[in-house]
Formats: structure tokens, C-alpha cells, sequence
């Protein structure tokens, strides 16, 4: 259990969002954490402090999400741009679905032999192997 103390107002708030599985969507996460006051970063720590996990990426990484096919110029556009290998920060991915759209950016890393790493949540730093649809 983590060391993240919340106070019953920012608690409640959590509460209200979570989903029928009693768990925070990676897109909530983030309108939670304006909502409590707390950065983004932190949300991991503040919903193990409860007890809640956080699901559905919208990169892939984990949950539940169906994702539409492989987008071949996002692809290309990702690997221009970060050739440095396959391992691209959430950050990154999130500022280049601006271009598109998050949907497209997420099928791509799911369908494809990019990995995400350092989720904005918090929820994982290196990503090991990709979960089967």
C-alpha cells in the first residue's frame, strides 16, 4: 500500500469516476488529477493509496480498449522522428496524436513493435513485452 495520503474531498472525487469495475480509465486518470489537485504523474500512487487500479490505456499498455488497425504513416512519422529505437515515452505518443488522433496513435503502438515508456501516471517506467489482445 502506498504512502500517498488523499483527504476525503479528493477521495470522493476518485470515487465518482471510477467505472463500473471500480477502476479509473487512463483517460479519467488524468481529469481526476486536475480535479484533486495532484500532478498527473501521481495518480498511480494516489489510486494505490485506495486500493484502485487504473486500466484501459490509451496506447495499449494494459486493459481492456479495442483498437482500430495499424496506421502506417503514424508509423513511419514515429520512426523519422525518434529513431532512436522503439522505445517512445507516453508523453511523446500523446503529443503526436495532436496530428491525429489518439485512437490512431494507440492502434499504431499496439499493432506494431513500438513500446511505451514512462506512462504520465505513473503507472510504469519500462514496459516489458506486449499483454495479447
Amino acid at each position: 500500500m502506498s504512502e500517498f495520503q488523499l483527504d476525503n474531498t479528493q477521495k470522493e472525487l476518485l470515487l465518482n469516476n471510477l467505472d463500473e469495475e471500480g477502476k479509473l480509465s487512463c483517460l479519467k486518470a488524468f481529469k481526476v488529477a486536475r480535479l484533486i489537485g495532484v500532478k498527473p504523474i501521481e495518480m498511480s500512487d494516489a489510486c494505490e493509496s485506495m486500493n484502485i487500479k487504473i486500466t484501459n490505456c490509451e496506447l495499449g499498455v494494459f486493459g481492456k480498449l479495442v483498437f482500430l488497425d495499424f496506421q502506417e504513416e503514424i508509423y513511419n512519422n514515429l520512426k523519422r522522428n525518434f529513431a532512436y529505437g522503439t522505445d517512445i515515452e507516453c508523453k511523446v505518443l500523446w503529443e503526436e496524436a495532436r496530428t491525429s488522433t489518439l485512437k490512431k496513435v494507440g492502434a499504431t503502438v499496439k499493432h506494431s513493435d513500438i513500446e511505451v515508456t514512462h506512462c504520465q501516471l505513473g503507472c510504469f517506467r519500462t514496459r516489458q513485452g506486449k499483454k495479447s489482445d
